[in-house]
């Protein structure tokens, strides 16, 4: 199985087109939050209108998968928490997104929502915990921040991760967990796109500018990642214990 993690691509239209060209090349395109951004001059009901059509065009192509980040919330849910409540839209059309849990084969893939407050988060854990009791041989979550301590959350500055996620993997040990929010991490000194946290790998491809995303290439039957940018592209064995030292800087 061949798949593209993206993310952060904050309503880069070209970056977007890239992704309708290349789309078909993969099984599965996971988009990992923040489609949306919430600093651009262009309101978010419009982005939310083009993005959609983008998302309708991607799911023709390929198995699409997508989660909510921090820009792509845009209110308040029944419980008062802010949500991506566009994203429902696109869930409606056979998108998978938040909440969701999409068996491909032997691989069970849990898309986790961003969470805004107490009960969004008590609803992330019940759904990893209800996925934990029938997870297949391979399991992968989609969440958009990294966890604390990794360096896929290093900015350059200080480390900016979740502090929940690594206790949720070490709880149930998923296989992958592709994530994004930290822009800067694999472009600096002591970051990285790949990690090992808690026997499991997490990725983060970053962002850059321009009509190329940076992105990260899975091929699960070869257990292999490759995560392509301006820098260049590096590779990484999910078989093996722990992330390749770097030496591009």
């Amino acid at each position: 199985m061949q798949l593209l993690l993206v993310s952060d691509l904050h309503y880069a239209l070209r970056q977007l087109d890239w992704l309708v060209e290349r789309a078909a090349d993969f099984d599965v395109v996971v988009i990992a939050g923040d489609t949306l951004d919430i600093a651009s001059v262009v309101p978010l009901d419009a982005q939310i209108v083009v993005v959609l059509e983008y998302l309708a065009r991607l799911r023709e192509l390929t198995t699409l998968i997508v989660s909510s980040g921090n820009h792509d919330l845009v209110g308040a849910d029944e419980h008062g928490e802010q949500s991506a409540l566009w994203l429902r839209e696109a869930a409606s059309a056979g998108i998978p997104t938040d909440g969701a849990s999409v068996a491909l084969g032997d691989t069970l893939v849990t898309v986790c929502p961003w969470w805004d407050g107490p009960l969004g988060r008590e609803a992330v854990a019940a759904q990893l915990a209800g996925d934990a009791a029938v997870r297949p041989q391979r399991w992968i979550w989609v969440y958009h921040w990294p966890p604390a301590g990794s360096p896929t959350c290093w900015t350059g500055r200080r480390d900016y991760g979740d502090g929940d996620l690594g206790g949720w993997i070490a709880e149930h040990r998923p296989d992958l967990v592709l994530s994004g929010h930290v822009h800067q991490s694999p472009f600096v000194e002591d970051g990285n796109w790949a990690d090992r946290v808690g026997g499991a790998w997490v990725l983060n491809a970053g962002n850059q500018r321009g009509p190329v995303p940076a992105r990260i290439e899975i091929d699960l039957d070869r257990a292999a990642a490759t995560w392509y940018s301006l820098m260049g592209a590096e590779t990484a064995d999910l078989s093996a214990a722990a992330a390749p030292a770097r030496t591009v800087f």
